[in-house]
């Protein structure tokens, strides 16, 4: 699959934590972790499940850092 989005981060699913309609998925990317909260059906349509090497696909208009 390719796709436009330049910021793409491979890692490995270490967590799956299914809901009625969502799913938080933790995704271990080098030495840190992502979270994403996806629906329940597209962790079930993919097949997410621990251990199994993704990509994070970060889209956003824009990120905030604080300080």
């Amino acid at each position: 699959m390719e796709i436009s989005a330049r910021n793409q981060l491979r890692g490995t699913v270490r967590s799956v934590k299914t809901g009625t309609v969502m799913a938080e998925v933790v995704v271990e990317v080098d030495a840190a972790k992502v979270v994403a909260a996806i629906t329940r059906s597209s962790v079930e349509r993919l097949g997410v499940k621990d251990g199994d090497r993704v990509t994070v696909i970060i889209k956003s208009t824009e990120v905030m850092i604080g300080k």
